[in-house]
């Protein structure tokens, strides 16, 4: 059960969502102008098509909230307009969508997710709009600053966020994907679709093209036969050349945002990043736990409040230096994309949490950057580190406030945080070549990059230029190019690969996908771990919304148990904190274990049986301040 909530914090709760409603001088106030209405609350969502799992959820919490006595209604939107609507307009009741990170992640993630000196900003960071300025912030900032043992501030954290229910966890899905071993391997069982799991891959032996007894050249793997329209295994009937000689690895999604937006800090396109991140470097990354150096060949803390990174030889893809300017650029930058230009600052609407730890960024020369950062501890320094680095003489001709032709915005913004970035200019192991929107995109191996460099490395005078990151990274990507085509649906994602039209899929699968992967010969399922979580986020701004007694009821008519069978096939774990991915952050009381129940707020019914109590459940609203009119109908005001 849930910890008694505190006058302290309910009235805490209720004053900040007031204020920061008045300042956006936007909120709308669910109860309406009757003093008998009924409480209306919409659930947005994305179409079964796009994904299944957060249609059911959103389908599942709008039936129970209709029969408890809620006039709850779905509204479903593509993937962009649902983030454009939340992130950046804050136009919402409740949303179901999943948490960004593809990884289990660093307990700091939720700095920028719940901090309330972010609920006024639009971004990915508190899209909530949700304050607890005694609680939940001072243990935000525990767990910054704790060196030697953070579990007590990060389970504090957890069980502050779990009885407070800015957003309701519902489940971890595994990752799943279709994957075709015919011209690439080494597919991560875990993380096959990180930037570490695709530079990972190897070539077998028959990728490439072949030659037929005539010294013709043919795809490879394919069958010698007289049709003259034959093309490469893996290649679309598209009457595209079929790159001769190049080893292309063939993805397919349902996500069309990579065919349309390649801007590494916008809000509303990006879920995982997976390709941004393949085209701007990062100045660490992480491979299976460990701390690498990327971009930076070192890093070391100088001082409590210094840290001092030094830089690899690398190059733009315009043919540009990289240097220490450019990376003192991109963290100011993020701090504020008007650098200067505008009354108040514009930061990032993403990477908040990891940009706020840096106070200043100084190019000592080419090589080296002298960051000012707070006095916190190792963990969440090293997410500092792992932000996209931007080409100054790029993004600062994107400081100016965004004119777009169609769209409103309701916030004053910069063309950075709203560019679609046409053309990329990054350092990464990829260069970006052409996109049809809606359609495909196609890169290229950066042969420039580091990682493509160390191959031709001849053990000389020089060092390695990749010295540091795995040997098994040197001479990556495996392939020559790289082609993203979008599908329809998980199962035409799924029959691509098993054609051979495709290596693997993008997306991560939706469950009803999977029987058809066991129907095709030549694909199989990768499943792995994720921390992206699904979730129920709720608009803190709004009254009854603003209630943490009102959203702790909502939590209660969510049978977590039943999704994950039903709506997720078995193919993710429910949960209740947003760490659970991560148990060893996880107190003991904050365990799912082997219970069906919830162990904050247990469903209103029979566990994993989906069947609400209803009266149980109307018992729970009465008891956070609400009534019900004769007809059973929750009165949106107290009568």
């Amino acid at each position: 059960m849930p910890r008694p909530i505190s006058r302290r914090r309910t009235l805490a709760g209720l004053g900040a969502a007031a204020a920061s409603g008045g300042c956006l001088g936007r909120t709308r106030n669910l109860a309406g102008r009757g003093m008998s209405s009924q409480l209306t609350l919409q659930i947005d969502a994305v179409p079964a098509d796009r994904d299944p799992n957060a249609i059911r959820i959103a389908r599942h919490l709008a039936e129970n909230l209709n029969a408890v006595g809620v006039d709850a209604r779905i509204n479903t939107l593509d993937q962009t307009t649902l983030w454009r609507k939340v992130l950046i307009n804050q136009n919402f009741d409740a949303y179901v969508g999943q948490f960004l990170e593809p990884e289990p992640f660093d307990p700091d993630a939720m700095y920028a997710f719940t901090h309330s000196r972010f609920a006024a900003e639009v971004g990915r960071q508190n899209p909530f709009g949700f304050a607890d300025l005694n609680g939940v912030d001072e243990e935000l900032e525990s767990q910054r600053r704790a060196e030697s043992d953070r579990s007590e501030p990060v389970a504090e954290l957890q069980r502050s966020l779990g009885e407070l229910q800015p957003f309701t966890v519902v489940a971890f899905p595994d990752p799943l994907t279709a994957v075709r071993e015919e011209r690439f391997d080494g597919w991560s069982r875990e993380q096959p679709l990180t930037v570490i799991g695709l530079l990972s891959l190897t070539r077998t032996a028959t990728t490439g093209d072949a030659t037929d007894g005539d010294g013709n050249a043919t795809a490879a793997g394919e069958s010698l036969g007289g049709d003259e329209n034959a093309t490469a295994a893996g290649e679309f009937l598209d009457g595209d050349d079929t790159h001769a000689g190049t080893a292309t690895l063939r993805l397919v999604t349902t996500d069309s945002g990579i065919t349309e937006n390649w801007n590494p800090i916008a809000a509303e396109y990006r879920r995982q990043g997976t390709f941004t991140s393949l085209l701007y470097d990062r100045l660490v990354a992480i491979d299976s736990g460990d701390v690498v150096p990327w971009l930076a060949t070192d890093w070391e803390r100088v001082g409590p409040e210094t840290v001092e990174v030094s830089l690899r030889d690398a190059t733009w893809h315009d043919g540009e230096p990289l240097t220490a300017d450019d990376v003192a650029f991109t963290y100011e930058f993020l701090r504020d994309t008007s650098m200067g230009g505008m009354e108040t600052p514009v930061p990032t609407p993403r990477f908040r949490g990891r940009s706020s730890v840096v106070q200043s960024a100084l190019a000592v020369d080419d090589r080296t950057v002298r960051l000012g950062v707070e006095n916190v501890n190792r963990a969440v320094i090293v997410r500092a580190l792992r932000v996209p680095i931007l080409p100054a003489h790029v993004w600062s001709d994107r400081t100016d406030v965004a004119t777009i032709g169609g769209f409103e915005f309701d916030v004053e913004t910069t063309e950075a945080v709203v560019s679609t970035n046409e053309d990329p200019v990054g350092s990464g192991p990829i260069r970006f070549v052409e996109a049809t929107a809606e359609e495909s995109a196609v890169f290229e191996r950066n042969s420039d990059h580091f990682l493509a460099r160390a191959e031709r490395w001849d053990g000389g005078e020089t060092e390695n230029p990749a010295a540091g990151v795995p040997e098994r990274l040197h001479g990556k990507p495996a392939f020559d190019r790289l082609e993203v085509d979008v599908m329809p649906s998980d199962i035409a994602a799924v029959q691509a690969v098993g054609d051979g039209f495709a290596d693997a899929t993008v997306s991560n699968l939706g469950p009803d996908a999977i029987p058809r992967i066991g129907r095709e010969a030549d694909a199989r399922l990768v499943a792995g771990r994720s921390g992206a979580f699904y979730h129920v986020g709720y608009n803190a701004r709004r009254t009854p919304l603003s209630n943490p007694r009102f959203r702790g009821a909502l939590a209660s008519l969510i049978d977590k148990q039943m999704l994950v069978e039903e709506a997720f096939h078995g193919y993710a774990e429910p949960a209740s904190s947003p760490l659970s991915a991560s148990p060893e952050w996880i107190p003991d009381d904050l365990r799912w274990g082997d219970k069906a129940a919830d162990p904050i707020y247990p469903f209103a019914g029979d566990p994993g049986t989906g069947s609400l109590d209803v009266e149980r459940a109307r018992d729970l609203l009465r008891e956070a301040g609400y009534r019900f009119d004769d007809e059973g109908r929750l009165l949106a005001r107290q009568q």
